[in-house]
């Protein structure tokens, strides 16, 4: 039997794996096999979580051809946590769909509330100057940022900068990333859109968006 290519899929900050079913179903349709990770974002610190996936998802991967992963959000922070702890010699490459690489100013104001630091537990670590360090990337990643805001409150904390609505375009970028792309989504719709499906499964083909100039509009 000829073992496929694995695509793992990562949910955001208060999401489950239902939110990426349209990434999980492109995937699926485009031959790989998927593995749609939930986990409860809310009740564990980003190193908790990566050590839950390594215990729960790297037994069902190590064997593969290739493992390439695509996160939203929150997703893309516990990718980068656990590679920089666990070598995967079969790693293929990474797309990030709105990623907080850079911490958010939403999440600055938000962790003053006691009740939801309390309640949400990575809030403290997604802030711009309390995002935790982590090593450069050596692996090929791709980054897909959001650009329609729809929460207005949200944009005024991240000083009308372009923005998804939960992060910034500029803090979605990262070190060493081999390609960035802009696309006008809000952050919970970026999953979802045919683009961004487009862009996601190009880069794990070629290792560059159709756009590799950097920004462009859908």
């Amino acid at each position: 039997m000829v073992m496929k290519d694995v695509v793992v899929v990562l949910h955001g900050l208060a999401r489950t794996h239902r939110s990426m079913l349209a990434v999980s179903v492109a995937a699926r349709l485009r031959g790989y096999r998927v593995i749609n990770w939930h986990y409860r974002s809310a009740f564990r610190s980003i190193a908790e979580h990566a050590q839950t996936f390594a215990r729960e998802v790297l037994p069902r991967i190590e064997n593969a051809p290739n493992v390439h992963f695509v996160t939203h959000s929150l997703g893309g922070i516990i990718v980068r946590r656990f590679l920089a702890t666990h070598t995967l010699p079969n790693l293929g490459r990474v797309v990030m769909l709105a990623p907080p690489n850079g911490g958010s100013e939403v999440a600055d104001v938000l962790q003053h509330s006691a009740l939801l630091a309390r309640c949400v537990v990575p809030l403290r670590e997604l802030g711009t100057a309390a995002m935790e360090a982590l090593p450069a990337v050596t692996y090929p990643v791709g980054v897909i940022a959001g650009s329609r805001s729809h929460i207005p409150l949200f944009s005024r904390w991240m000083n009308h900068v372009p923005n998804d609505g939960v992060v910034a375009v500029e803090r979605t970028k990262l070190p060493g990333m081999a390609d960035f792309i802009v696309l006008q989504r809000t952050h919970t719709m970026l999953p979802w859109s045919r683009d961004a499906l487009a862009h996601v499964f190009g880069f794990l083909r070629d290792g560059r968006f159709s756009a590799p100039s950097s920004e462009t509009a859908a």
